[in-house]
């Protein structure tokens, strides 16, 4: 029965968000975001993932930053990425600012929720400035496993040329078997403009496992990552996606 009213509780409040959500895309290091925050946490930050496009070609993004929770509720990040497009070298891309605020007191609530607000300057000054903004949500099925269902708006302005809004989702169910080793799969995708959806084969849709794990690596000190493989499942989305986001808590 509580296992039934957590994921109904999930459900729901994704419902409710969709109903009024604007679309997004996901890049090659796109990761799952989860809600909790932890105040006076430090870490470094690195994430890299590369895709292979329907045409043969490659595509890849790395990013690496440095993050503090400066209160219980609200914890903050900075990241340099970088970008390499098919036939081109890795470059320099953009500087992005990531803030995470819990919103819920963890355990109090059948769904722990937080809330992400990203600002990313891209190198580009064509490009403007990229806004990503939505909810984070978290609930626990059993004991054992653990769900999650982000819905998240992205929108660039001061562009040279006029974009739409556009939304993208992110889910992840997790086996939490042992902390240094956890398993279980993962979906990133994106709908598009919120005001005609694009056609199902036109919309980007990834899934696949993935593999999770937090190791002690001093007295205040852990080594946490996640990795994972997913395959595209519409036209408009890469065959593959291979991702690792690997951070130093301290």
């Amino acid at each position: 029965m509580r296992t039934a009213v957590r994921a109904g509780a999930l459900a729901a409040l994704s419902l409710q968000i969709l109903s009024f959500a604007t679309p997004a895309l996901a890049g090659p290091a796109d990761y799952v975001y989860t809600p909790l925050v932890q105040e006076g946490e430090r870490e470094i930050d690195f994430k890299a993932g590369t895709q292979k496009n329907k045409d043969g070609t490659r595509e890849s993004a790395m990013s690496i930053g440095l993050g503090y929770g400066v209160t219980h509720w609200w914890f903050t990040e900075f990241y340099g990425k970088w970008h390499k497009t098919p036939g081109e070298q890795f470059g320099f891309d953009a500087w992005e600012w990531e803030n995470k605020f819990q919103l819920t007191e963890t355990g109090k609530y059948p769904v722990e929720v937080g809330f992400l607000f990203e600002i990313e300057r891209p190198k580009d000054r064509t490009e403007g400035y990229e806004y990503k903004w939505g909810p984070l949500l978290q609930t626990d099925l059993t004991s054992k496993i653990q769900a999650n269902l982000n819905v998240l708006v992205e929108k660039h302005i001061r562009t040279a040329t006029p974009s739409e809004a556009e939304l993208g989702y992110q889910w992840q169910l997790k086996y939490r078997w042992q902390p240094a080793f956890e398993y279980g799969l993962q979906g990133i995708g994106g709908l598009g403009p919120v005001s005609n959806w694009s056609p199902h084969d036109e919309q980007t849709h990834k899934i696949g496992p993935a593999i999770f794990g937090r190791i002690r690596a001093g007295q205040q000190e852990f080594i946490k990552y996640n990795a994972t493989l997913l395959f595209g499942t519409t036209r408009a989305t890469p065959n593959t996606t291979l991702r690792v986001q690997v951070e130093y808590e301290f």
